[in-house]
């Protein structure tokens, strides 16, 4: 049994067909990382939710910064209860068959790169499953610049974390106990979070709204879908404030009276400049086509 084996990765990953890093983990490109920085997690969840993938999202947790959100590449860690056999042959694996230094924790910050999210199964374990405290904040923090952490379990040393501000660590409770009893089963492999299943190389959006792991297949069609729907949003505020459409005409599905003023505002308005790389050719062959036909609910992710 080897930790983060890169044949493992991609057969369970068969579907991303972009780069990938050396050890086979999907490598979602920067330019789409930032452009998810721009959206909510409400927004990047729905495209995922009308396709199926209903396991993506976990609440209730507590965050060191909670007005900064993360987003970054998955990298997984599974932890079980510590059997002093089981857990004595994977340290020794480790040591000596890949050169690991260390407690198993150490083993997997120590592979973190720039934009990458450490998430964690901890199995909610908070006394003696203090995943990370000051000192590995710290190298998390170094090695991924903006990245961060995500812990089914608990942390430690939190008075000393609040002040990395470059990153986010999102966690089940806090403990000053350090990690014991426990033993890593897998790295970069399907890791659970709560009724959330992450994959090595999905893109992690946590904030103060939850966790929410993307498919790194889907990335790019998120980013898109989510921005569409945001800047429809901003629309339909500034339409609503103005009191020239009501709410049933704004979260209908639009007529194409509605999608003309739409493209003229989009054309003019300062708010629109980001989004005017979209496309909408396919929305306005919808409405032409529906056109003398009665209202419908809108699905627009």
């Amino acid at each position: 049994m080897n930790y983060d084996n890169k044949e493992d990765i991609l057969q369970i990953t068969p579907l991303w067909t972009g780069e990938r890093f050396d050890n086979g983990r999907p490598k979602v490109p920067a330019e789409i990382l930032e452009r998810m920085r721009r959206i909510t997690l409400e927004e990047a969840w729905s495209p995922l939710w009308h396709r199926g993938y209903d396991f993506q999202y976990q609440g209730d947790f507590r965050s060191i910064h909670a007005d900064v959100t993360v987003v970054g590449r998955a990298v997984t860690a599974v932890f079980v209860p510590e059997r002093p056999d089981l857990n004595e042959a994977l340290l020794k694996h480790g040591h000596e068959q890949e050169g690991r230094k260390g407690f198993f924790n150490q083993w997997v910050i120590d592979s973190l790169v720039e934009d990458d999210v450490v998430v964690v199964d901890m199995f909610d374990k908070i006394y003696k499953g203090t995943f990370v405290g000051g000192n590995l904040s710290t190298a998390i923090a170094t090695r991924t610049k903006r990245g961060g952490a995500v812990v089914w379990g608990g942390m430690r040393d939190t008075q000393q974390v609040e002040k990395i501000s470059s990153i986010n660590v999102f966690y089940r409770g806090i403990d000053p106990t350090p990690i014991r009893d426990v033993t890593m089963t897998g790295m970069n492999v399907p890791c659970r979070i709560g009724k959330a299943l992450c994959l090595p190389g999905d893109i992690v959006m946590a904030s103060s709204a939850g966790i929410l792991f993307i498919p790194p297949h889907l990335a790019e069609l998120v980013v898109v879908l989510a921005e569409k729907s945001q800047v429809r949003d901003i629309f339909g505020f500034e339409r609503l404030e103005a009191g020239v459409y009501t709410t049933a005409d704004v979260d209908g599905t639009w007529p194409l009276s509605i999608w003309e003023d739409f493209l003229d505002w989009s054309a003019s308005s300062e708010q629109a400049e980001p989004y005017r790389s979209l496309t909408w050719e396919e929305e306005l062959e919808e409405a032409r086509a529906s056109e003398g036909k009665g209202p419908s609910n809108d699905a627009r992710a």
